[in-house]
Order: structure tokens, then sequence, then C-alpha cells
């Protein structure tokens, strides 16, 4: 079987497990449908509609799911999701890819607030958001989620946490203390969240600290078997107050994030060529890095996040008006990039986002949102890889979302404009950008437990300001980067068709896509040398397409299996040149045996990587791998007293993986066999 063919992607295992799925144990087949999916509502969606009445794909994590998969950063929390990758840059960094798109494409939420920390303008930069935390996190695929951003065309992640209690706790006080530790990256971490509250008035504590090592790799890797400088050390930590009352409720939080995590595979022993005007005239890029080695290691990032959250709900507080809600963050962020114990660079960003919306009642059979956006980022650089200059970025926006349901259609409806100012610090000029957005969609509940999804969409991103105004070395990414003034919005051209069954003994989600994006902005390489790349900011454009789902079969009162996967082609449209993008995950497929039995929940998870071979110029090709999984949980009360302790072993095979959508993919591969123990007492 030829597993390299994308239009039958599917090894001789899976193949088995696909018979297994649609052919095993016609007894449950034949019985009336006894399963149902629950309905989960979905926060990030402007109506706060559930998941099954959603017109474009949605995942929701939260509970003893959420509590088995998050790990140390968003990336890979959500990695193993349809339709979702990572791109891990060591231990400290990774950001959510979906559907192939990343960095500023993909928006992440604090409940509603957009987290403005820097690690959009880099991959060695680290989301500041702790999975640990979470209560729940959900992730919108696609352009169509307007209330957040044009800009969110690959889609939305939102992250909601307790900081800022929303009622007050029925017993007086509630809370959770958890324990975890790995073997691969010798990491210990604890948290803990309490929340008390009386009368009208609601106080929460919650906080954590990770210190995890260098991690290990799967066997035969030629740099060893530990990734210099992959590890890890996080403290934070959440003080919010709210007051509660019969309508709604009023709270502000402050958090404070420190990070100290390793660059590995930071390219060095190019500064001095570079400064004298010739970035590619460089020395070779393996006897930099052996230089900075014996200098004392691998550079490391010092992050420190000030964050205040200010969130509130009222529940009809106009005539014609059923609810207002409320979403303002302003933040205080700065890493230093530390070599040889002295800073050689800082990136500082001073941001506030600020949002209101107000649902109205029902007029003709429609409801629906309406709200005000604005945001204001001051990010500077200073020192060695200042390669951005100072800028200034403001951005307005205004949006409506409306629902109507008749019968078994439900229809949705979006629009948004934007206006974005950037002052830069340099001598290049100021830039104004507007752009308009517009999604449509439908849910057709044709059978019960059926639904069928349709959505369109028409969104413009505004470029960023590292892609205007880039000018600089950048040894995170091996780049000498120049932005591009002249850029304008991209505009992207979305079709979204979903099939979903939610009851049964049979129960899946599938979804094909397909985004045109008008002048995609992109960094092309220009030319290279010894690992360095000279790259220039340039728009062309591009076609996403794409599959991605899964279906699952109940076995019996205890076992089902489910089998998922996923693929995205991204080629330029058109042109002369290379039609592959860069860093494009390979396609995905898999199988995955649950059980649950009294307090028990456990899965076991096949699931193989295919080879990337279709890249961009410069770009190297990434060998396929395939990865076993097991995991296992075990609720129980001790007298009144319930808890948790759950078992994760990864990549048990010890394989040895490479992420193709990581810039440090060679520098740093996956983890290998690791082993994860942990407990947790809800109270």
């Amino acid at each position: 079987m030829n597993t390299k063919n994308p239009a039958f992607p599917l090894p001789r295992p899976v193949a088995l497990s696909l018979l297994l799925a649609f052919g095993a144990a016609p007894h449950v087949a034949a019985a009336a449908d006894t399963t149902e999916l629950p309905t989960v509502t979905v926060s990030a969606s402007a109506l706060a509609v559930g998941s099954d009445a959603m017109s474009t794909p949605v995942s929701v994590l939260e509970g003893k799911e959420l509590v088995l998969r998050r790990d140390a950063t968003l990336g890979e929390t959500l990695a193993r999701e349809p339709g979702i990758n990572a791109s891990p840059f060591g231990a400290g960094a990774s950001r959510p890819v979906i559907r192939g798109m990343d960095a500023a494409r993909v928006k992440v939420l604090s409940d509603g607030a957009e987290i403005m920390d820097a690690s959009t303008v880099s991959p060695d930069h680290a989301i500041a958001s702790e999975p640990m935390l979470a209560e729940q996190i959900e992730v919108l695929r696609g352009p169509s989620a307007l209330a957040y951003g044009g800009g969110a065309i690959g889609g939305v992640v939102n992250v909601l946490d307790r900081k800022i209690p929303m009622a007050i706790p029925a017993r007086g006080v509630e809370g959770s203390v958890e324990l975890r530790g790995n073997s691969a990256a010798r990491e210990a971490a604890g948290a803990f969240e309490l929340t008390a509250g009386s009368g009208s008035f609601a106080v929460h504590a919650e906080g954590l600290k990770r210190d995890a090592r260098d991690y290990r790799v799967g066997d035969g890797w030629s740099g060893g078997r530990r990734v210099d400088g992959s590890f890890n050390e996080t403290e934070t930590g959440s003080l919010g107050l709210s007051w509660v009352g019969a309508r709604g409720y009023l709270g502000l939080a402050y958090t404070h994030q420190r990070n100290d995590y390793g660059l590995p595979g930071h390219a060095h022993g190019i500064e001095e060529c570079a400064a004298a005007g010739n970035a590619l005239a460089c020395p070779e890029h393996e006897e930099g890095e052996e230089a900075h080695e014996e200098e004392g290691g691998v550079p490391v990032v010092k992050l420190d996040s000030e964050r205040w959250d200010l969130r509130g709900e009222y529940l009809e507080p106009f005539a014609g008006f059923t609810r207002l809600r409320l979403r303002a963050s302003h933040t205080d962020y700065r890493h230093h990039e530390v070599e040889d114990g002295t800073i050689a660079t800082t990136f500082r960003n001073r941001a506030h986002d600020g949002r209101v919306e107000l649902e109205h009642a029902p007029l003709a059979g429609w409801r629906g949102v309406l709200g005000l956006q604005t945001s204001r980022r001051d990010f500077r650089a200073l020192g060695e890889e200042a390669y951005v200059p100072p800028t200034l970025t403001r951005k307005d926006g205004a949006f409506l979302v409306e629902e109507y349901t008749r019968g078994d259609w439900r229809f949705e409806a979006g629009l948004r404009r934007e206006w974005q100012d950037i002052d830069v610090d340099a001598a290049a000029r100021d830039r104004s950008h507007d752009g308009s957005s517009l999604s449509l969609g439908t849910v057709w509940n044709f059978v019960p437990g059926y639904a069928l999804g349709l959505s369109l969409s028409r969104a413009q991103r505004l470029p960023t300001a590292e892609e205007l105004y880039a000018d600089g070395l950048h040894l995170a990414t091996a780049t000498f980067e120049r932005g591009n003034p002249e850029l304008k919005a991209e505009t992207s051209h979305n079709i979204d068709l979903s099939l979903r069954k939610t009851a049964g003994d049979t129960t899946f989600g599938v979804g094909i896509y397909r985004n045109r994006v008008s002048d995609f902005i992109f960094a092309r390489t220009l030319d290279a040398l010894e690992g360095l790349q000279l790259v220039e900011y340039a728009q062309r454009d591009a076609v996403f397409t794409g599959v991605e789902g899964q279906i699952r079969q109940r076995l019996d009162a205890i076992f089902g299996v489910t089998l998922f996967g996923d693929y995205v082609r991204a080629r330029f449209d058109g042109g002369a040149g290379d039609r592959d993008l860069p860093r494009i995950p390979a396609h995905r497929v898999g199988v995955r045996l649950d059980a649950r039995w009294q307090g028990w929940d456990g899965e076991l998870e096949w699931y193989r990587v295919g080879r990337q071979d279709q890249v961009a110029a410069f770009e190297s090709s990434t060998p396929g791998y395939t990865m076993v999984n097991l995991a296992a949980s075990y609720s129980g009360r001790f007298g009144a007293q319930p808890w948790q302790v759950y078992v994760k072993a990864g990549n048990l095979g010890d394989e040895l993986a490479f992420s193709h959508t990581s810039f440090i993919k060679n520098a740093a591969p996956l983890m290998g066999r690791n082993l994860t123990l942990g407990v947790r007492v809800p109270f």
C-alpha cells in the first residue's frame, strides 16, 4: 500500500481498524441508539450556542479529557485534535497550528480577551497562558469567528479559566490541588486554585510552579539523548475579586507569570558578519554553535508578564437587550534573551484590549450580538536582535452577529469592520489599513442526532508591524528579515462543509474545507548560505484545502474505538516559481481504543504522521513517524472527598520524531518515551 498517496493515506493497521469500527459487534449496531454526545456551550461563539449547533467545526476540551491532554504549552495540549498541530520550539514555546496556519492567523484568547504577548512575533516566544490552570479550552476552526477579529483566518483558541469568579461557591469554598511529574523531562509541577465567597463577593487565588529539565528524545538521534537547552521553568499566580448579583457579575484579576526556558538550535557565530553588512557571508552555522557552547551553553529566555483582566456580564441591561458583556485587559509583557549570562535582546510589549457586547432581544425571529472592540500595542525590541523597530499599533473594530432558527434549520450571519494604524519609530512611513469581513453559515438537523453544516466567509487580515517593518538578523529562526511597507490586507475566501452525528452507538464529525487567500503574506526566501536565510515579506495568492474528522464506534458498555485523521494541502495559486508553502503539517491518521468502567477511564492510541516532502524553497523534507500513547485515570472518594489519579505513557516505541511545523525540527526532535504521573484533588 502506498502511504505517500494523499488520496489514500491509510497504513494497513488503520485500514483494519476502519473495518473494525464499521463491521464489529453487529448486535450493538442493530440496537437502539443509547448514547449521545454531551452538548457543551461554546463561550467563544458570540451567541454562546452549543457545540452541536455550530456551523463551523469546533473542539472543546474540558473535565477529565483536559486533565489527560494538557501539557506545559498550549500548542502541545491541542496537538492531538484533528486539524490542529503545534509549532514546538524546544519545551518552552509552542503555538497551535490550525489547518496549516499559525502566528497572527490564529488568535489566542483568555475568556474572550486577546492574550497580548509577543508569541505572534516569533515561534520562540511563549504564549503567556498556563494550560494546567485552564477550566476549558475551545478551538474554532476557520475564519468565521468575526467577533474576535477578521485576522483569525486560521481559527480562534479560547482558554477559559476561573480567575474571576462568576458565582458564589455553593459551599462557601471550593478549589483543587494537582501534582504531576514527567520522566523524560524530569519534570515536577504543582498547581492549586481556590475560590471563596459569601454574600455578593467572591475571591479567587491560583498558582503554579513547574521545573522541567532538558528532555530526552527518541532513540537514534545524532545529537545525543537529550536536547540541550530544552528546559522550562514556570511560575504563575493570579488573584481575582468579583461582585456577584442576581443579574450578573463584575470582577477584576491580576496575573503574574514568569518563564525561564532555553532556545535549542539558536544560530550563533553570525552576528559580526551581519553587523558588517553582509548577513550571508558568515561562518558555518555548526561552528557558531560550537563556539557558543564553549562560552556557556544555549541562550535563555526570561519572560515576565503582568496582566490585569476586567470581566463582567449583566442580564436585561436595557429595554430590548437581554445581555451586556464586558471584557478588557492590560498587559505589561517583557522578555530578555540572555546569552553567556548577559542580556542580548529585550522584547517589550505594553498593550490593552477592550470589547463590549450587547445581545438584543429577538426581532422578527433574529437573535444577535453587536459589539465594539479596541486595542493598543506598543512593541519594542532592544539589543542584538532588535530586528523590528519600535511600533505603536492601534486597532478598532465593530461587529454584528445574528442567528435565526426555523424548524430543523439554524442560520447565522456575521459582519465585521476593522481599522488599523501603525506608527513606526524609524525612517519608514506610518501605515493605515482597514478591512471588512463577512460570514454566512447554516446547520441543518435533517435527522435527529445528525447535523449538516455549511459556512461561507470572506475575511480580511491586516498586516502586522513585523511584516511591514522587520529589518535585521533573527537568530532564533536563522533568518535575516526584511519587511515590506507596501503590504496590503490579505483576503480569505473560505468554504467549510461538515457532517456530524451526535447520538447513537456510532458518532462522528468530519469536515472538508477550501480557503483561497488573495495576497497571502509570507516570508519569501531570497538566498541562503550555511544555514542562514535572507527573507523578505511578500504577497501571493494561496489555496489551503483539507479534510479532518473522527468517527467513534461504541463496542459495548465499556469499550469504544475511534478512527481519526487530518490532511491539509497548501499551495501558491499560479505564477512562476515554487508552489508549496513552508512548514505545512503532514497528513495524520490514527486509531484510539477507549474504555470506561466504574471509576476507571483509559485509552490506547496509535497514529501515523506521514512524510512531508511537499516543501518550499530552501526547506528540507521531514520523515514520517509513528506514535503509540497510553493513558489511564481513576476517580475515587476518601469519605466525602473526591480525588483523581492519572498516568500517561507517551511515545511508547521511543520513536525519533521530527515536527515539520517547527523552525528547529532537526535541532529539537519531539520527546521520546516518557511517563507522566499525576494526582488531582478537587474540593
